[in-house]
């Protein structure tokens, strides 16, 4: 197995779990985000780059930053689905 490459991350989160609220108040299961997943989501989605800007700018190829934005938004799709919380590994 090859080492993991260092990605280029330029954006620090202000908040690094989000948990939905219950009426219960019970702790759901917790979904981890990777810094480079958020990276991938923030650049393409939010920035609203395509895939070649993003991956140029993360430092990595476009297969992996695809690979990484499709790993995101499953995560966060979990969240909003299943209502799990998610966290931000820093």
């Amino acid at each position: 197995m090859r080492p993991k490459k260092p990605k280029k991350i330029s954006f620090e989160a202000k908040h690094n779990h989000f948990s939905p609220l219950t009426q219960q108040h019970i702790i759901t299961e917790e979904i981890l985000l990777d810094k480079e997943e958020l990276e991938a989501i923030r650049l393409k989605d939010f920035e609203n780059l395509n895939q070649e800007e993003c991956s140029r700018l993360m430092d990595i190829s476009q297969p992996t930053f695809h690979r990484l934005l499709k790993q995101a938004r499953k995560k966060v799709a979990l969240m909003l689905i299943k209502g799990q919380s998610l966290k931000i590994k820093i």
